[in-house]
């Protein structure tokens, strides 16, 4: 599909057992993606063993869990150390629709742009799939806010569902980011801060048992460290701080 361009999508990990191989076969019925990566995030179930019986898979499993963001660092790294030049993240839990998959690196493999996003709020899917109502309404929220702030007009942040250029990646910080989810934020107003145009496409989302979702405890420590991410963002715009998220223009 996309000449002499690698597809690679990767999948951070955290007891996917059940769900792993339906996501798997679903990605890899699109025929554009020529490698899976699962990093299992020490999960305490069979992810890891049922991973390495993927074709087509690398799988890295971390000693110890670090969390989702630094399970999305080993992710980028190890995509770009089998260059890839096309990568989307697919969480393996089946919450997002692999069938997409084509559309999202059609726009980044034909030059249009270097992020697609994914979003649950464009065609209302969210509510539809299952959002928790209090869930939708933070998203929203943290949304417009961060809108205001950062300067984008995205439909949301916070989807768990990318694709990305190789340069793109060469490009951001980050090892700077948390390790914790947030990092999904910052990585989104990072590459607002380098100035790039980020797409989105209208995404179906099912919300079930065994799809990863955090807790409401951590959805409140998320909300305010995308407050914090957009705030930090705003200031080293206005050059009255410096920040490692968002350094000086490499140019």
């Amino acid at each position: 599909m996309f000449k002499n361009q690698k597809v690679v999508v990767i999948m951070p990990a955290y007891n996917a057992a059940e769900t792993l191989c339906r996501t798997y076969e679903e990605v890899m019925a699109q025929e554009i993606v020529d490698q899976v990566i699962v990093v299992d995030d020490a999960s305490t179930d069979q992810t890891t063993r049922i991973a390495r019986t993927l074709p087509h898979t690398l799988v890295h499993t971390h000693p110890e869990n670090l969390g989702y963001g630094a399970n999305q660092k080993t992710c980028y790294r190890l995509a770009l150390e089998q260059n890839a030049d096309i990568v989307i993240m697919v969480h393996p839990d089946y919450q997002y629709t692999p069938l997409l998959i084509p559309a999202m690196a059609s726009l980044i493999g034909n030059g249009l742009y270097h992020c697609v996003l994914g979003s649950r709020v464009l065609g209302n899917y969210a509510l539809k799939g299952g959002m928790p109502v209090w869930k939708y309404v933070s998203n929203r929220l943290l949304t417009l806010v961060e809108n205001m702030l950062i300067g984008a007009k995205l439909s949301e942040y916070h989807t768990g569902y990318r694709a990305f250029s190789r340069p793109l990646l060469e490009l951001l910080p980050l090892a700077e980011n948390s390790d914790d989810f947030v990092f999904d934020n910052q990585m989104v107003a990072q590459i607002a801060w380098y100035g790039y145009t980020i797409a989105e496409v209208s995404c179906p989302t099912k919300y079930f048992p065994e799809a990863s979702s955090i807790n409401f405890r951590r959805s409140v420590k998320y909300g305010f460290g995308c407050l914090g991410t957009a705030v930090a963002f705003r200031l080293a715009k206005m050059g009255l701080v410096q920040s490692r998220l968002f350094p000086p223009s490499r140019e």
